[in-house]
């Protein structure tokens, strides 16, 4: 919000959050019921505009994707800087201004009557309507946003706007209500013109909105992307459309560059920033970021390709769950399914820095019910051998596994890949270490005894053997696997691992997601349930807390770190993946896989001297 917010700076329909789309529903409504009813005298109109609402989510959909994408390969990046969680939460309500703009074209379609009977193409009414953004439409935004740029409206008004220094491309539309009201009464200028004088057409005037978009979404995007043979070929183009590094630089220096799309004015009355063709060069020639670490993940759920950074941004910067409105688009699901299957190789998904190093996180195009398959894992393996080549072929440090990418069964936590490329220059890192440290910090002090139920793994073998030979009682409820935990534990140990069928009033229990709600139901009430897998257990009991599975908290200069990791909160990232992390901080030259375990007490101290912190809150 402003600084000093003034009035209409709020808008009418903030308190209703995501049910502000029941105040266009009766139009939607209304359109649909004639239609089927009427289809003979039914307007095409009302139900058109939807259509081009619509349209326009998914445009701006689109740009906020691209714009990520490019961000997280860091090539032709204008403003290096990090993004974070506050920015994110204050462009969440970025379809206000379509909502608004979805009523005011419903409103004045069923009042005017130069509004009826539209051609589906009127080149004269394009020719005018583009004639006229160009000259009074432009100039007087020019001026209009040099006044926003006064300290009596900026305070009140546009310092909003300009809260966002490393722009997105939906950082085009965050402004207060009394702002956009000013900018629809500039747009309709060249709209009203041509319906007034009859030349409007349906084509005309959705070609003219979705250049609006196009043009606002493309200024913010935050990188470059206009070829330097656009302006050679044709110089005077410099002069009629700007560039993402041109408008960055307002948000950067904020008395230059005021130009809506047309650069023309800036030139005429002296206000173009100097440096905007240094910084033009300097973006274009930026090539993508080689990271120090990577972390090689995949999608979780259906749903979680709409959770992913890359996705929709609200959706990212909250803990993974499942929402009821993404049941609606279920098409949409399948379809990005689909695709993901058939792209054949892994993608960017996030860019971090951190200190002296960079890290990037990986995703591979598959699903966990996919690692699953019997019949799927060879190809799932190759993808990730594929991902480790590329990241040695590079130059990249460090490669961690997270989810299910180090299953044991599936690939002895990435030792089949050393075995296979004994040369390897990359460093595999599983984080079984740091997970062991995660879940023995979470055990609270001065705790005897701890349940344990859960698959065993590479973690869960651990952490049971060290709280045995720290004097800790480990009670097993199922005898298949006290005997493999026996099995694996020296004799002077042994007499610590308890086997019980009966009711446990141990008041902590380490779990796997495999925990049945039966066996939680056995626990007593206040009992504290600490996940030691990489995916987390069914809640069941609301009598008792759930810890996170393990992970740590970044330090605040852990940076570009916008979106939840999966499940986890904000701002938390999962053992496995800081551990590659500090490995790369580090600078240790071995590798962590197969039966290997790093120091235990080495790796937390690292990690805790690097900044990272237990996660305090629960799930």
């Amino acid at each position: 919000m402003a600084s000093t917010p003034g009035i209409l700076t709020h808008w009418p329909w903030e308190a209703l959050g995501n049910f502000k789309y029941g105040i266009v529903a009766p139009m939607v409504v209304h359109s649909a019921y004639s239609l089927v009813t009427k289809p003979q005298e039914t307007d095409v109109i009302y139900p058109l505009i939807t259509i081009l609402m619509l349209w326009r989510m998914l445009h701006n959909q689109i740009w906020i994707t691209l714009s990520r994408y490019r961000t997280a390969r860091g090539d032709n990046l204008i403003v290096d800087r990090s993004l974070e969680f506050d920015q994110v939460d204050r462009e969440r309500t970025w379809d206000d201004q379509i909502v608004f703009n979805w009523i005011l074209m419903y409103i004045a379609y069923w009042v005017l009557d130069c509004t009826r009977n539209m051609a589906i193409w009127q080149t004269n009414g394009v020719i005018l309507m583009f004639l006229i953004h160009s000259g009074p439409v432009e100039f007087m935004y020019y001026w209009f946003h040099r006044a926003l740029h006064h300290h009596f409206l900026y305070s009140r008004y546009h310092s909003h706007h300009h809260s966002s220094i490393v722009t997105e491309p939906i950082t085009s539309v965050i402004h207060p209500f009394a702002e956009h009201i000013a900018y629809y009464v500039l747009f309709a200028i060249p709209i009203m013109t041509v319906l007034l004088s009859g030349l409007g057409s349906i084509a005309g005037l959705t070609l003219y909105i979705t250049y609006i978009d196009f043009m606002n979404n493309m200024g913010h995007c935050n990188f470059e992307l206009f070829p330097k043979w656009t302006f050679t070929v044709f110089p005077p183009l410099k002069y009629l459309i700007y560039t993402p590094s041109y408008h960055s630089l307002h948000h950067t220096q904020f008395r230059t560059n005021y130009a809506l799309f047309m650069p023309f004015y800036d030139y005429i009355y002296g206000t173009m920033d100097k440096s905007t063709d240094t910084l033009y060069e300097k973006s274009l020639n930026k090539p993508q970021d080689v990271p120090d670490a990577v972390h090689l993940t995949h999608l979780t759920t259906p749903q979680s390709i709409y959770h992913l950074r890359l996705g929709f941004a609200s959706l990212a910067s909250e803990p993974l769950s499942s929402k009821w409105y993404l049941s609606i688009i279920w098409p949409v699901t399948m379809w990005s399914m689909i695709m993901t299957w058939i792209y054949g190789r892994t993608f960017i998904v996030e860019r971090n820095t951190f200190g002296k190093i960079k890290s990037q996180s990986w995703a591979l195009p598959r699903y966990s019910i996919h690692y699953l398959l019997k019949w799927q894992q060879e190809a799932i393996n190759k993808l990730i051998e594929e991902a480790i080549l590329e990241a040695d072929d590079i130059g990249i440090n460090v490669v961690s596994l997270g989810l299910l990418n180090q299953g044991e069964q599936f690939n002895r936590s990435g030792e089949v890949y050393l075995d296979k490329h004994p040369k390897l220059r990359v460093k595999l890192v599983d984080g079984s270490s740091l997970a062991v440290a995660v879940v023995l910090n979470s055990i609270p002090k001065g705790t005897s005894h701890v349940v344990f139920r859960g698959q065993l793994c590479k973690v869960a073998y651990s952490v049971v053997s060290t709280l045995c030979h720290k004097g800790v009682k480990v009670v097993a409820i199922r005898k298949d696997e006290y005997e493999k935990l026996r099995k694996g534990l020296p004799a002077e140990d042994c007499n610590n691992l308890i086997l019980s069928t009966k009711s446990y009033n141990h008041k902590v229990w380490l779990v796997g997601e495999n925990v049945t709600e039966i066996e939680q139901s056995m626990a007593s009430k206040g009992t504290v349930f600490i996940p030691f897998c990489q995916f987390p257990p069914k809640k069941t009991r609301t009598d008792c807390s759930y810890l996170n599975t393990p992970a740590m908290s970044a330090p605040k200069s852990f940076g570009n770190l916008h979106a939840c990791e999966n499940w986890l909160p904000r701002r938390a990232m999962s053992a496995w993946r800081i551990a590659g992390i500090v490995h790369a901080l580090e600078g240790w030259n071995v590798n962590e896989c197969g039966d290997t375990l790093f120091d235990i007490d080495k790796v937390w101290k690292a990690a805790l001297h690097h900044g990272f912190r237990p996660v305090s809150t629960p799930a």
